[in-house]
């Protein structure tokens, strides 16, 4: 079921995948090769620990054949200096260019984005992506038409309807769009509420999109607006394929129309506390 096999012309039993493994499935009988516990098998994560930790790269396991991953040469990850300045220059982008993101550039994304951490390994999250400004664009209209029906309908409940009201004014009496900022595109993460742990892992997948994006010179913004118009107007969520039950959150992302020039400086930010035992 596993697929685990062993090229013994490579392994040289060191037991790094016996150690490794969050669940502990594999043996290796004395001076035998490693091997799935049967009996156990049901367990594994598909984490795929036993295929990176073996140096040699002698086990296979779900069909994955270790000559497909990247190797993972120290020198060819980025410096802690260049996370660093990643960290410290992210800004949250809310001008963007009239352009689309590269097709190829948002599937390298997309596809390196599944690799982000999820509970229990689970991944059961799921992207929802508008990939046009043409769609953007209807789909920003449809909203705001909806939102402005239910603001004059009186359907919006409180605390929202006062922002509602004014998103909607800003909108089509200012020529502002202060939900959307224009961007021209949105990625929606969701996760179904029976994940282990549903509103981290699309979080956690954001922040690991955020990164991403802007170190292919793209810029992002956490909507949280977003999700009051999905409140105000529920039967958006159909419209974007999302399950009324699942947690959700969404960033705008687009080419910025604005560049900024240096860090800011607050690493004072946050307050440390020691913990001493």
């Amino acid at each position: 079921m596993l697929g685990f096999k062993v090229d013994e012309a490579l392994c040289d039993k060191c037991d790094l995948c016996v150690w490794d493994c969050p669940t502990r499935i594999i043996e290796r009988p004395k001076n035998g090769y490693p091997r799935i516990i049967e009996a156990e098998a049901g367990d594994c994560m598909g984490c795929q620990h036993c295929l990176t930790v073996c140096p040699p790269g002698a086990i296979s396991i779900l069909g994955r054949d270790p000559a497909n991953s990247l190797p993972l040469a120290p020198e060819a990850l980025p410096s802690l200096e260049a996370m660093e300045l990643l960290v410290r220059g992210r800004r949250s982008c809310r001008q963007y260019a009239a352009e689309d993101v590269d097709p190829a550039l948002l599937a390298r994304l997309l596809t390196t984005l599944a690799n982000a951490p999820t509970g229990v390994n689970r991944r059961e999250l799921t992207f929802r992506v508008i990939e046009d400004r043409a769609t953007m664009d209807a789909f920003r209209e449809k909203a705001m038409a909806e939102l402005r029906r239910a603001v004059d309908a009186g359907e919006v409940p409180e605390p929202l309807a006062g922002g509602a009201a004014r998103f909607v004014q800003a909108f089509y009496e200012e020529g502002r769009d202060l939900v959307f900022r224009g961007a021209p595109h949105i990625l929606f993460v969701t996760a179904p509420p029976d994940a282990p742990c549903p509103q981290q892992d699309v979080v956690l997948a954001l922040a690991y999109f955020e990164l991403l994006a802007h170190s292919a010179g793209l810029g992002t913004v956490w909507c949280g607006l977003a999700s009051m118009l999905l409140a105000a107007v529920p039967q958006l969520k159909a419209d974007l394929g999302i399950p009324e039950e699942h947690i959700h959150y969404q960033m705008l992302f687009g080419v910025p129309s604005i560049r900024y020039a240096r860090t800011v400086q607050r690493d004072d930010g946050a307050r440390v506390e020691r913990i001493v035992l």
